[in-house]
């Protein structure tokens, strides 16, 4: 099965100029944990809610600041061309937990592991990047 099969193409998406907090009040409306960041069609990063709390909250920065001042810029991305199969091995390897989808360097869709779960069952593969990308981690102390 190919990506573009399960992936969503209608993304929700910000500019790097975008306020923080509004980026936060999209994310609570659409309930999602994680908006791209495009900018002339390209992905400049992703900001997700533990972004929001780690670089944001905790380092002090103002809400109103733009999101570009706390979002990740290097965001491992799949291509049109890929399985599901080889998008849960790239996501269980990066232990991440939703895929941006792009062509020619432009944000074209997006995949959870949510969307692998519920509409690939067949791939045993699933599984094991649904366990490798929820593995808990030791907190840092």
């Amino acid at each position: 099965m190919r990506i573009t099969e399960i992936m969503t193409s209608e993304v929700e998406t910000c500019s790097p100029d975008t306020a923080i907090v509004e980026v936060a009040a999209i994310m609570k409306d659409l309930d999602v944990g994680s908006i791209p960041i495009v900018e002339d069609g390209h992905l400049k990063g992703t900001v997700t809610d533990r972004d929001i709390v780690v670089r944001g909250v905790a380092e002090d920065v103002s809400l109103n600041n733009p999101v570009s001042e706390i979002l990740s810029p290097d965001v491992v991305t799949g291509n049109v061309d890929m399985s599901v199969e080889e998008a849960a091995e790239l996501m269980a390897e990066n232990q991440i937990r939703r895929l941006p989808i792009v062509e020619e360097d432009r944000l074209v869709g997006i995949v959870s592991l949510g969307d692998i779960a519920v509409k690939d069952r067949s791939n045993e593969n699933t599984d094991t990047a649904l366990e490798n990308v929820s593995q808990p981690a030791a907190p840092d102390r």
